[in-house]
């Protein structure tokens, strides 16, 4: 019997009405909801810091409205809330269910803490040692400990930190009783999270074809109908806003996409081998999806508290805007010298909006003493001086920092009404390798290496000279029409062919592109290069970009390293999530064949 679980929360600060909506707008049977995005637990640490809980207290106010009726529905309720204090959050939901009258069987999952524990601190993604004190450290477990709460017998389990995906597949191995070696079943119920955990970005929010998207304004969450053999159909309840389509179910797999082998604790699901079927209104299959061994090693998110930071913005508008900004800037250097801070970034948008950001260890320097250096200028800077941002202090800022650590030395801790269960077994020995997965298209790797080849002069040319210099010496591959036509193409935005979607994973950006139909799809693949991309969004040009194909779902996914420096948390950019990548690169203009845009 399919198994069907609802989210409700795509992050800290999501609709508060979602939970009622998915308990009362039709059948469920597991209820989830994600809190815990990268940057939640710096602010939960900070919060923790400040004498307030260190979980998501949202979560209990959405399950004052629902845990009544899932008790008498039997609906079980499994949600990432616990954040930095999982045993907290389960003593707040016992109180809850004492002033409502209830009496809930509450679990909560620790082990995922490790702060204070001797860890090697290498940078996961770039190598580089950690000499700060990390302020938290949680490795990301998989579902195993939550199908262990629910086998026994669990109506609410709180996590730590665990995979977004987790959440789908902890009820799915409790359900099914699919072992360590069901690699495809556990690889389709993470595809499946990994769809859901973002709320309404599944069921038409934040799509690109936002105008196909009806009552948006009232946009429905989204529900994974979980089958047995890992497959699974996305929709929503009837009756909803939104529109859950193969295209709006793409956009949501390529968002915060690494490589095409996306790996977790419990399996490393194989995105090149997603089939997407439309199954009627509102309703995608996502099957055929294969699964390896995991890794044996956890990802864990530290966090350390960085220094201080303080930002103001200037509007410059009319003729010569650079020269304003040259004019802004040489006026507030003159008075806080630009070389007394830790860091400075300036950022001088399309738009005229000049932000400029110091950091520094101390808290004076990059409060008031700059902010205010910057009001002074006011009447002796550029003509139509005006700023966005008052004068102000400066405010702590923190650094993600990703770290590996074997997987053996992490144990879960399960309990369920304060009872701790017997500690669960350790890893399990590793099943036999899987036959090879046959896509049938050239290796994830060996292509990622062909694109990374092919933009490692762009590379070079973009620190040596700049973006421009680097367009100019290595300038993108003539766009000729498929072969045997003769149309003549035309300069069109990208977006009049191609959707978007783009986000952030620590201090890396993810920018997915995806078409409609094979045949744009082959031309996106043959045009749509790195050296190609850094031409259309000069910004990227310093940086590292690899290009992923995804044909089965006709998508690209380019991965831009260290555009956002040191996590969102650090990143002075105005988009400092990359949220924006996607529709600055869809408004773009490419020669594109005519018959490709019909």
């Amino acid at each position: 019997m399919t198994l069907r679980i609802a989210n409700c929360s795509g992050f800290y600060g999501d609709r508060l009405s979602a939970a009622r909506e998915m308990v009362e707008g039709g059948p469920i049977d597991v209820l989830t909801g994600d809190w815990l995005a990268e940057l939640t637990m710096f602010i939960l640490a900070g919060n923790r810091l400040k004498g307030r809980p260190g979980y998501a207290p949202t979560f209990l106010r959405q399950l004052e409205d629902v845990l009544g009726p899932c008790l008498d529905r039997s609906i079980k309720i499994v949600a990432n809330a616990g954040g930095l204090d999982p045993a907290g959050c389960a003593e707040a939901v016992h109180d809850l269910a004492d002033r409502l009258g209830l009496s809930p069987t509450v679990a909560h999952v620790t082990g995922d803490d490790l702060t204070g524990r001797s860890l090697d601190l290498a940078n996961a993604d770039t190598g580089e040692p950690l000499t700060a004190a990390p302020l938290t450290a949680n490795a990301y477990l998989g579902g195993r400990p939550i199908a262990a709460a629910l086998a026994a017998g669990a109506d609410v389990v709180v996590t730590g930190r665990v995979t977004d995906a987790a959440l789908v597949t902890g009820p799915g191995i409790w359900r099914y009783g699919w072992g360590p070696g069901d690699l495809d079943q556990l690889a389709g119920s993470v595809v499946a999270g990994h769809v859901i955990e973002c709320g309404c970005q599944a069921t038409g929010g934040n799509y690109a074809f936002f105008q196909d998207v009806p009552d948006l304004a009232h946009c429905g969450f989204p529900i994974a109908e979980l089958n047995a053999d890992g497959s699974a159909v996305i929709t929503k309840h009837p009756g909803t806003g939104g529109l859950v389509s193969v295209g709006t179910v793409t956009a949501q797999l390529v968002y915060e996409l690494g490589s095409p082998r996306y790996l977790g604790p419990d399996v490393v699901a194989r995105f090149d081998t997603i089939t997407l079927t439309d199954d009627g209104p509102d309703r995608v299959l996502i099957s055929g999806v294969r699964g390896e061994r995991p890794p044996d090693t956890l990802k864990v998110a530290v966090n350390y508290l960085a220094g201080y930071r303080n930002t103001m913005t200037l509007v410059l508008t009319g003729l010569d805007v650079e020269a304003k900004a040259r004019a802004a800037e040489d006026a507030l250097w003159a008075r806080v010298p630009r070389d007394s801070f830790d860091r400075v970034d300036v950022e001088l948008t399309d738009s005229g909006l000049l932000r400029i950001t110091v950091m520094d260890a101390d808290e004076r320097r990059a409060g008031r003493a700059f902010s205010s250096a910057v009001v002074e200028t006011g009447l002796a800077s550029y003509p139509g001086f005006y700023a966005l941002t008052p004068p102000g202090n400066a405010t702590p800022y923190g650094v993600y920092w990703p770290v590996l650590v074997p997987a053996s030395e992490v144990r879960p801790r399960v309990f369920v009404d304060g009872r701790e269960l017997p500690p669960a077994p350790g890893p399990a020995p590793a099943p036999p390798a899987n036959a090879p997965v046959t896509t049938g298209h050239a290796p994830a790797g060996d292509r990622q290496a062909t694109e990374h080849a092919l933009s490692d002069d762009a590379q070079a040319a973009g620190a040596a000279g700049g973006g421009r210099e680097a367009a100019e010496a290595h300038p993108a591959p003539a766009l000729l029409p498929a072969p045997g036509r003769r149309e003549r193409g035309g300069r069109v935005a990208l977006g009049r062919i191609a959707g978007a979607r783009s986000g952030d994973k620590g201090g890396n950006a993810n920018l997915g592109v995806w078409a409609d139909t094979q045949e744009r799809y082959e031309w996106l693949a043959a045009h749509l290069t790195p050296d190609t991309l850094k031409r259309l969004l000069p910004a990227l040009a310093r940086h590292r970009v690899d290009r992923h194909e995804l044909p089965n779902i006709k998508a690209l996914n380019f991965v831009v390293h260290g555009l956002l420096g040191r996590g969102v948390a650090a990143s002075p950019r105005m988009d400092p999530q990359a949220k924006a990548l996607g529709e600055e690169l869809r408004a773009k203009e490419m020669d594109i064949p005519p018959h490709l845009r019909d």
